[in-house]
């Protein structure tokens, strides 16, 4: 039992090199295939290239790293305290890009262990799931800003739940002794549909309204809110 522990702890059988080039090939490939996926589906507001590269870059330095620990135990003890001290401070901007450095790291170990089919397949899922989601889920929704007098808030406030039929939300109602905003968040469906069947935009509507200055339409997608 001694010497099996040792043994292990102590294996220090090189890779080929057959092998080290295949695991960099294929690391390579599934790097550039990560890339490619988070420049496809990012919907943020600002894509970052240097943020693609790194990923890329992690992907093969992963995989470089479980060659070099292999089989050895004590050498894998070895680099988890060596990696346990580095402290990471870069902020992640969009919490989806977590997921990708996650993935980065899993596609790294598993070329660095010559586990390819798992990765592809993997990868295969991951870009599948990554594409429906951004075209299914993410928040298409309009935000209603508008400001005026108070003497005209409680017209604007019937003209808006009449131009939408109710269905459009009040997010935030602030109300001054000289001015009020109100916010409402509106689907993007919802809003076209109403200004075909009025003939007319909401915001044409209230703009005509004595007393409303500003009548705004924005975007309302995820990174506003967070």
């Amino acid at each position: 039992m001694r010497e099996f522990i040792v043994e292990n702890l102590t294996n220090t059988e090189a890779l080929s090199v057959t092998v080290i080039l295949m695991n960099n090939v294929i690391a390579l490939i599934v790097a550039f295939f990560i890339m490619f996926t988070y420049k496809i589906s990012y919907a943020g507001p600002a894509y970052s290239r240097k943020f693609n590269i790194s990923i890329g870059s992690i992907t093969i330095i992963t995989a470089m790293i479980m060659s070099i620990i292999s089989n050895n135990i004590a050498l894998s003890l070895g680099m988890v305290g060596a990696l346990s001290i580095i402290r990471f401070r870069t902020a992640v901007k969009d919490v989806r890009d977590a997921t990708y450095i996650f993935w980065a790291i899993a596609a790294g170990i598993g070329c660095g262990v010559s586990q390819y089919a798992l990765i592809v397949i993997g990868s295969a899922f991951l870009l599948l799931f990554l594409i429906i989601t951004r075209k299914g889920f993410t928040s298409c929704n309009k935000l209603l800003v508008v400001q005026g007098k108070p003497d005209c808030l409680h017209k604007t406030e019937a003209a808006v739940d009449t131009f939408f039929s109710g269905k459009a939300h009040v997010s935030m109602r602030n109300v001054t002794e000289g001015s009020f905003e109100l916010v409402y968040s509106i689907g993007e469906g919802i809003l076209y549909k109403a200004a075909k069947e009025n003939q007319m935009d909401i915001s044409e509507k209230l703009i005509k309204i004595d007393g409303v200055k500003r009548v705004n339409i924005v975007d309302q997608k995820d990174e506003l809110s967070q």
